[in-house]
């Protein structure tokens, strides 16, 4: 008996010696095989905003696009709050689904947790009015997220966005990894003109007002210490959010955010 299982022992590695000269598989390949990938840790924070934007309707529709990158576990907490707390370290990336409208934003010590969890190398996704959090009762919010809303009274020079209809949408740097054979696209939305600021950011999706014929940023990115943001304007409501194109955007973004090489979800 003894001597029949040493014979198909044997057996079975000659026939695996066999099988890996046929299809050579490298060392690190099959490591890499035998461990599976870490998931990124995706916090979606919301729960208040502009009245004029629903966050329980659109909430569901980010997470479900989000959800489509199986690399991707999403989590959701309704309180911009939880920023007070040292458990934002547990996450790799924190999408900000929220703008506290007509009330304080967060304070000091979520103002510093969230811009040294970012300096030390996590991800920060910003959905379209989250821009205007903290009415610019912070000062650095504008390194944290790129660009900032300039506020409620801009002045005669300036607006909000245009109104709400379809434009289109292009990407002026088709190499960029979030757009890479990303199509231009038509969207109906509120097309953003409302944003400030200096801190370096690189555009990756534009589009041109009807108002004013001018270029206005539609996504972009920009750095902070060791951390990433991805700033988006578009998604006013369910449908600007349910556009294929704007989903795909989001979920490159977010995957760029984790130092994970963005890749086309299906």
């Amino acid at each position: 008996m003894r001597l029949n299982t040493l014979k198909e022992v044997a057996g079975l590695t000659l026939a695996f010696f066999l099988l890996n000269l046929a299809n050579p598989v490298s060392a690190a390949e099959a490591a890499k095989a035998a461990i599976p990938e870490k998931k990124v840790r995706v916090l979606m924070v919301t729960g208040i905003d502009y009245p004029g934007h629903v966050w329980r309707q659109t909430a569901p529709v980010i997470r479900e696009a989000l959800s489509r990158d199986p690399r991707l576990e999403i989590f959701t907490i309704e309180d911009p709050h939880f920023l007070d707390s040292s458990a934002l370290a547990r996450y790799d990336v924190m999408v900000m689904h929220w703008q506290n409208w007509e009330q304080p934003g967060p304070g000091a010590t979520a103002r510093t947790n969230l811009q040294q969890w970012l300096e030390g190398g996590k991800g920060l996704v910003l959905v379209h009015f989250a821009c205007g959090a903290w009415h610019g009762e912070w000062a650095q919010f504008e390194k944290v997220a790129g660009r900032v809303w300039f506020g409620s009274n801009p002045g005669p020079d300036k607006r909000q966005h245009d109104p709400y209809g379809v434009f289109k949408v292009e990407f002026p740097r088709p190499d960029h990894p979030i757009a890479a054979g990303l199509p231009a696209f038509e969207t109906t939305d509120e097309l953003y003109t409302c944003l400030i600021g200096e801190h370096p950011i690189e555009v990756v999706a534009r589009a041109r007002s009807k108002v004013d014929d001018k270029d206005y940023p539609m996504a972009f990115t920009s750095t902070l210490g060791k951390g990433r943001t991805f700033h988006c304007t578009l998604g006013h409501d369910v449908k600007a959010l349910s556009v294929p194109e704007v989903q795909e955007l989001y979920r490159r973004g977010t995957a760029w955010a984790a130092g994970v090489t963005p890749a086309k979800q299906p």
